[in-house]
């Protein structure tokens, strides 16, 4: 086997005659808040005391020295920030003077910088966040803001990807989940924004609270955007972190770019971030060694492709929860085929006859499955 190894009222009082008081009161009653002076002043009023939004941390942190080369540059605030107006033109991670090419993502009122490339050793550089970041309210930061930082020569452990809370669920989509008799999943499914009809295969009971459905072929929860509250609110947030969870698999640094050249049959891959501009073939089982706090990133620019009969095995206490198939494409696992870890799929995923999955599948599309078992994973 081939081994891989990697080194975000106003009111007026008018003084009246007497007289004249009660007709003053019935006119004032029949007057349209919206078309009064006042409602305009009120408005003016809310936005002048509006809090504009601080940056409460950072790391690293102001001064830092021996950052680790693969590490992403954040920032909290102290409200919730507009996510379009953080960007690479409004956080910005520059050395001396020239700008560093990354992506900006927003979450959970965090920002974070994640550089295109790790980060070059020994070397001075400058975060700033402008005032073109706003809080969702529309308030900007009422100055720039802005930290330095010193890297060193070290490659750090890679983070887990933030799931948010779509952890919550094994099989997480946005317009379907489809299966045939003889599926076994164990976990919680979701779907949003489609209704619970488009949940087909699953002979689905309604809890009497109607907040969620279940089946025999589901030990968990099953859960539809139209179920009652406050499953919605549920569903829109866990959704919303899938997408997340997805763009920040997207943005890491990669460790190795375009391994095996899209064909990773057959090796033994240690801990890392994949990068395949293309798509991915697995034809042959492959192993995926390290230590139970070691994590694998696989982002892979078109589909992804298991042959049936192949397996992803785990060895050196490798955990599912620390792996992640970010695939732009479809991602198909053929029969009987086996995956280890979570699969994020901009698109779809499919599973055919008998293939099985320890992890998760979250498809900003449809998952269909065909008789599988998919368990979630140990946290």
């Amino acid at each position: 086997m081939t081994k891989i190894s990697v080194s975000s009222k106003f009111s007026v009082t008018s003084v009246t005659l007497v007289s004249l008081s009660f007709a003053a009161a019935c006119s004032d009653s029949n007057s349209s808040t919206d078309s009064s002076p006042d409602a305009g002043l009120d408005a003016a009023a809310e936005t002048a005391t509006e809090q504009a939004p601080t940056i409460t941390a950072t790391t690293p942190v102001d001064g830092a020295t021996s950052v680790v080369l693969n590490s992403g540059v954040t920032a909290s605030f102290d409200l919730p920030m507009s996510g379009a107006t953080l960007d690479a033109t409004t956080f910005k991670l520059t050395a001396n003077g020239v700008a560093v090419a990354g992506k900006v993502v927003y979450a959970r009122s965090t920002a974070t910088f994640y550089p295109a490339t790790h980060l070059a050793p020994n070397a001075s550089f400058t975060a700033t966040i402008t005032t073109g970041a706003k809080s969702s309210s529309g308030v900007a930061l009422t100055t720039d803001h802005s930290w330095t930082f010193t890297t060193g020569t070290v490659v750090g452990a890679e983070p887990p990807v933030n799931l948010g809370t779509s952890s919550d669920f094994v099989i997480l989509a946005k317009t379907g989940i489809s299966t045939v008799p003889g599926s076994v999943i164990t976990g919680d499914l979701g779907i949003s924004p489609a209704a619970a009809t488009y949940i087909t295969g699953f002979s689905l009971a309604a809890d009497a609270s109607n907040i969620f459905s279940t089946t025999a072929q589901v030990t968990g929860k099953v859960y539809g955007a139209d179920y009652t509250p406050p499953t919605p609110k549920k569903l829109t947030a866990a959704i919303g972190d899938m997408e997340i969870a997805f763009t920040e698999a997207s943005a890491r640094a990669p460790n190795v770019s375009e391994l095996g050249a899209g064909n990773i049959g057959g090796m033994t891959i240690l801990p890392g971030i994949y990068k395949w501009g293309t798509g991915l073939l697995i034809p042959t089982n492959i192993t995926l060694s390290g230590s139970p706090a070691d994590v694998w990133i696989f982002q892979i620019g078109q589909d992804l492709t298991i042959t049936s009969d192949i397996k992803i095995l785990l060895a050196g206490g490798a955990q599912p929860k620390n792996i992640f198939w970010q695939v732009s494409g479809l991602a198909d696992l053929g029969t009987t085929a086996h995956l280890e870890g979570v699969l994020l799929s901009q698109t779809a995923i499919t599973l055919h006859t008998s293939a099985t999955v320890n992890g998760r599948l979250m498809a900003q599309t449809a998952v269909t499955l065909a008789g599988n078992t998919v368990t979630a994973p140990a946290l």
